[in-house]
C-alpha cells in the first residue's frame, strides 16, 4: 500500500470518528494452501485491506438532561472511555458536556500524580483510558477536596468504584465484583437514576436540617 493510500484512509477514519463512530478496518488474507501450523504472521502478515466500518453507539436521549441537571446542581461530570479522543470528544458534545481538554490513557501515563492533580480540574474527557488509570483519575480529584462518585460494570472497575467517596455499579451489565464494591447500584443502569438518587438525597438532607434548626 502507497503511502497517499494509507493517509486516505486515516482521513476517511478520522472524518468518521469525528461522527462518533467506532472504527474498525476490516482486511482478509487469501491462503490458496492451507498452513500446517497457525502462527501471529499468518493472520498480521500480507493482508488485504477491504474498507472501514462505523459503529454507532449514540447516548441515551435522557443521559443529556441528566448531564444539564447536574450542571445546573454544581456537579461536574467527567466522561471516562476506552474510546479514541475524536470519537470521545465528539460524544462529549453530543453531550453538551462542560468545556473541557481531553487527555489520553497514554498522556495520562506520563503524567505524574503531582501532574494529574494539577491539571484534573480542567480536563472533562480522558480517551483510550485503562482500567489503572482511573484509580489515579478518582485519587487526583480527591485530591482536591471533591466528593467523588464512580460508576463502572466491570471487574477491572472495582479498585476505583472502591476508591469514590460514592461506587456506583451497573445492575444489569455490572458484574458481581463490581456491585460488591459499589455503594449504589443502579437497578436500570441509566445515568439519569444517579441524578435522580441526588436530587431525593438533597430532600432528605434539607429536611432533616430543618427538622434539626425547628428543635
Amino acid at each position: 500500500m502507497q503511502p497517499a493510500e494509507k493517509q486516505q484512509i486515516v482521513e476517511a477514519a478520522t472524518a468518521m470518528a469525528k461522527e462518533a463512530l467506532r472504527v474498525i478496518a476490516i482486511a482478509y488474507r487469501d491462503l490458496s494452501v492451507r498452513p500446517t501450523k497457525l502462527d501471529d504472521k499468518i493472520v498480521t502478515d500480507d493482508l488485504i485491506f477491504v474498507g472501514l466500518s462505523g459503529m454507532a453507539d449514540p447516548p441515551r436521549e435522557e443521559a443529556k438532561g441528566a448531564i444539564k441537571l447536574c450542571q445546573d446542581a454544581g456537579i461536574k461530570v467527567i466522561m471516562i472511555t476506552g474510546d479514541n479522543r475524536i470519537t470521545a470528544e465528539s460524544i462529549a458534545r453530543q453531550l453538551d458536556l462542560p468545556e473541557g481538554k481531553a487527555i489520553t490513557g497514554p498522556e495520562l501515563q506520563k503524567m505524574s500524580d503531582i501532574d494529574l492533580a494539577n491539571e484534573i480540574e480542567n480536563v472533562s474527557v480522558f480517551a483510550r483510558i485503562e482500567p489503572l488509570h482511573k484509580l489515579r483519575i478518582v485519587n487526583a480529584l480527591k485530591s482536591h477536596g471533591h466528593i467523588v462518585a464512580m460508576t463502572g460494570d466491570g471487574v477491572n472497575d472495582a479498585p476505583a468504584i472502591k476508591a469514590a467517596n460514592i461506587g456506583i455499579s451497573m445492575g444489569i451489565t455490572g458484574t458481581d465484583v463490581a456491585k460488591e464494591a459499589s455503594d449504589m447500584v443502579l437497578a436500570d443502569d441509566n445515568f439519569a437514576s444517579v441524578v435522580s438518587a441526588i436530587e431525593e438525597g438533597r430532600a432528605i438532607f434539607t429536611r432533616l436540617r430543618n427538622v434539626l434548626f425547628i428543635l
